[in-house]
């Protein structure tokens, strides 16, 4: 057993959802989306050093010694996985552990809208599921893998950096491909997917205007596309993937995007009222066809009031969320005001 190893044993007891292992510091876990330290003493550069390298591969260390940094997964049998980086820094490595559940969880207990699992029945289109860094989207793009793997027989093939959750064999066939171990891009390897025969690519980063159109494009070829971008809003994004190209390619990609968009999740994690965890928050935009409408004619500014008069069919905006969550119990008001953009509202 690798020393790191037991660390890593705590922040899983302790239901944390990161290890940090910072040179000149104490172990740091984030529980429950706040920081905490352990009772133990300063890390120090040596010490940083001999439990990173302890669980690499010599092929990883090279990656990390020219690179300065390697992202990659860990796995302790019968404990979790991890999802790992690691860093040089000033004082020393740095290392961060994300932890990932050892059972891919279902869309119910994630707390998402029942309308999310419709989406899983889709065949073709773009589904992106967006919200800041640590606020779930891996774990709910795996659910979503999950329901398809489940019902029905289909070819997926995911492109992860690392590979998280693992897929077993269910209805379909499940190929995970890992950067810089099967593929040396997301552009890349979308780019070779076409030729591979998917029904469905799960991107785990839309990272750049190249992934974007290529991710686009094979969701117009017949393919149904799932991917994550790290925005704060549902029309945010739409504005994020437009304004990703250059001016000239704007309009087509606007008309790609009102063909092919068929939903758009963003999620925001609060803190449990009760104080035992946090609770998931989803703004939900759907691609009817007055929402492509927009798209189609850069009115995307449009695209918050159209949501409300939605509401029929599943769409709702993050306030909405926050309301349902406050109704329930799970959040309290102060939550609510605090992560809120209209503090009125929550008044």
């Amino acid at each position: 057993m690798a020393q790191i190893d037991s660390l890593l044993q705590t922040a899983v007891q302790s239901r944390a959802s990161d290890l940090h292992l910072a040179t000149g510091s104490p172990v740091i876990l984030r529980q429950f989306g706040r920081l905490r330290r352990l009772r133990s003493p300063n890390v120090t550069s040596e010490q940083s050093k001999a439990l990173i390298y302890e669980i690499l591969t010599p092929v990883q260390i090279k990656m990390l010694e020219q690179n300065f940094q390697l992202d990659f997964s860990y796995e302790i049998r019968g404990v979790s996985r991890f999802r790992g980086n690691v860093i040089f820094q000033r004082k020393g490595l740095d290392a961060t552990f994300r932890i990932i559940p050892a059972r891919i969880p279902n869309l119910q207990e994630l707390g998402l809208p029942d309308v999310v699992r419709k989406f899983c029945d889709y065949h073709q289109g773009l589904i992106l599921v967006t919200g800041a860094t640590g606020q779930g989207k891996s774990t709910t793009l795996a659910a979503m893998i999950d329901v398809v793997n489940s019902s029905r027989p289909v070819h997926i093939l995911t492109i992860e950096d690392p590979v998280e959750f693992v897929h077993p064999l269910k209805q379909g066939i499940v190929n995970q491909r890992q950067l810089g171990t099967h593929t040396r891009s997301f552009a890349n390897a979308l780019r070779a997917a076409i030729r591979e025969d998917p029904d469905v690519v799960m991107v785990g980063e839309l990272r750049d205007f190249e992934s974007i159109g290529l991710a686009v494009k094979a969701s117009e070829t017949g393919h149904l596309v799932l991917g994550t971008l790290s925005t704060q809003s549902a029309p945010k994004t739409v504005d994020r993937l437009i304004d990703s190209f250059p001016p000239d390619e704007q309009n087509q990609i606007r008309t790609m995007l009102a063909e092919g968009l068929r939903a758009v999740i963003t999620q925001r994690l609060l803190p449990r009222a009760d104080g035992k965890g946090q609770v998931l928050a989803a703004e939900i935009l759907i691609g009817t066809a007055p929402i492509a409408n927009l798209i189609r004619t850069g009115k995307t500014f449009q695209l918050p009031s159209v949501m409300q008069t939605g509401r029929v069919h599943g769409m709702q905006s993050m306030d909405d969320s926050f309301s349902q969550l406050l109704q329930a119990g799970l959040i309290t008001r102060e939550t609510a005001r605090e992560y809120t953009e209209n503090k009125k509202r929550f008044s």
